[in-house]
């Protein structure tokens, strides 16, 4: 074999050898990029112009008397006929598509219907968030523990029997997704330790349950019912595309 053959060879494997070695760098670039991306902190559910309502329903609200709201109500689109909500309870104010409803409240149509897609949008958000940290966790069972910031999905309902403690940082987010109920037992708890109520979503397709005397965190974005029994107090933004009711609660919309 000619001196000229064997130098010909030996460049295309150098060659080889250097085209290998830069599609392996690129490739490891990607995957480091997309390791950083999944590593990212979660953004919060964009409430939109739902954000000033502590109770949104589009189908009413209930209450025996008498509960403590700090934050605005409303319903839309059914009439405010569907409001029974006094005005001495609520801190805040009270709207409505019509003229119908509490004395003190304010008929705002456009800004009602607004806020109401604004809430649709907010859970079609937060049902849509892909790649969650934890699927299916204690079988839905998820009293007594201690959860970290991120994304939980369940196939299942969601119960609470016993205390929950969420823990972090003032800016991280947990994000629920529950294709079930969410059911909390009465007299029991979900404690934030160093998380901001703001932060903490619960997307539910099916109806919301907190027991009698129960403390809630969150924001709720159910696609059906939520129902606070007796004593029952929330930190957090109710927001049901069927009805909200209420039975002598204390709900505090979260602080900025």
């Amino acid at each position: 074999m000619s001196n000229h053959t064997q130098s010909s060879r030996a460049r295309k494997r150098v060659f080889s050898i250097l085209i290998t070695a830069a599609v392996v760098a690129v490739a490891g670039a990607g995957a480091a990029g997309a390791s950083a991306a999944e590593t990212e902190p979660r953004a919060a559910v964009d409430l939109g112009s739902a954000g000033s309502f502590s109770i949104l329903s589009k189908s009413g609200i209930t209450d025996v008397y008498a509960s403590a709201i700090t934050g605005d109500i409303g319903s839309s689109p059914i009439t405010g006929a569907a409001i029974h909500v006094g005005c001495d309870e609520v801190t805040g104010s009270i709207f409505s598509v019509d003229a119908e409803g509490p004395a003190c409240k304010i008929t705002d149509d456009t800004f009602l219907t607004g806020a109401v897609g604004d809430l649709e949008i907010a859970y079609r958000d937060a049902a849509a968030r892909t790649t969650p940290d934890f699927v299916n966790l204690g079988a839905g069972e998820i009293g007594g523990l201690t959860l970290t910031p991120g994304l939980y999905k369940w196939g299942t309902d969601v119960n609470i029997s016993t205390d929950v403690t969420l823990t972090g940082d003032a800016d991280d987010v947990f994000i629920f997704q529950v294709s079930g109920d969410i059911k909390q037992a009465s007299a029991k708890n979900v404690i934030l330790d160093g998380v901001q109520a703001k932060n903490v979503f619960w997307q539910s397709a099916g109806e919301v349950v907190i027991g009698t005397t129960a403390h809630f965190e969150g924001t709720i974005l159910s696609h059906t019912l939520i129902a606070l029994k007796t004593g029952a107090s929330v930190t957090g933004h109710l927001f049901a595309q069927t009805a909200v009711t209420l039975e002598s609660n204390t709900v505090t919309i979260p602080a900025d």
